[in-house]
């Protein structure tokens, strides 16, 4: 399955929640949900009751488009994260949080999730002094993930580092805005994840 570049507003609207994927205008009242807190389409405002499996795929799906995962990545990120110790669902939820987009995101070097994968690619950050252009790469424990020097004067990497000053980091990132960098203090635990995410259902689906 291709990568979804559709309007993805409608993905929120589908899920009947916000996932953050429109960056500022999330935050805002022209946010899809605020207005039209319901499915897209004709039929959008009738209520259906879904199947257990229904749920399952909605969930896994959900998650995708948080992370901004194509199908077989997804699935191979669980296939790792059932071969770990511990719980499975918690695994992979780490596994997808450590992707270097994500901390990029997380940092708030980016509004969303989709810019820090586009400033991932085309070479904006190092890790640990070294280029990293692979926004699936995943960043270790005491890893730091600094913009480099040429992209220092960027204006809308400026805007989002002051927006992210006020909103704070999560407590397993730790942010020097001033020097343009963050570190990895620790591996993200299951309640740094804030998005409402049912990981069991995507366990439960990926089980069948």
């Amino acid at each position: 399955m291709a990568r979804y570049t559709g309007p993805v507003c409608r993905i929120c609207r589908r899920h009947g929640l916000k996932l953050f994927l429109k960056g500022e205008r999330c935050f805002g009242p022209k946010c899809a949900i605020e207005r039209r807190n319901y499915p897209p389409g004709d039929h959008g405002q009738r209520r259906r009751k879904l199947s257990e499996y229904a749920n399952q795929l909605k969930e896994k799906q959900k998650s995708r488009y948080i992370y901004g995962v194509l199908e077989r990545q997804f699935r191979n990120y669980f296939a790792k994260a059932s071969q770990r110790k511990g719980i499975t669902g918690a695994n992979l939820l780490q596994m997808l949080e450590r992707r270097m987009d994500n901390v990029v995101y997380r940092l708030g070097f980016a509004s969303s999730r989709a810019m820090a994968r586009q400033l991932v690619a085309h070479g904006h950050f190092l890790v640990n002094g070294k280029r990293v252009d692979i926004p699936a790469a995943l960043v270790g424990v005491g890893a730091v993930v600094s913009l480099s020097q040429g992209s220092r004067n960027n204006e809308e990497i400026k805007m989002c580092l002051d927006t992210a000053k006020g909103r704070g980091v999560p407590a397993w990132l730790e942010l020097d805005a001033d020097g343009f960098q963050g570190t990895v203090k620790a591996l993200p635990a299951r309640e740094d994840v804030t998005m409402p995410i049912q990981e069991q259902l995507i366990v439960e689906l990926y089980s069948k």
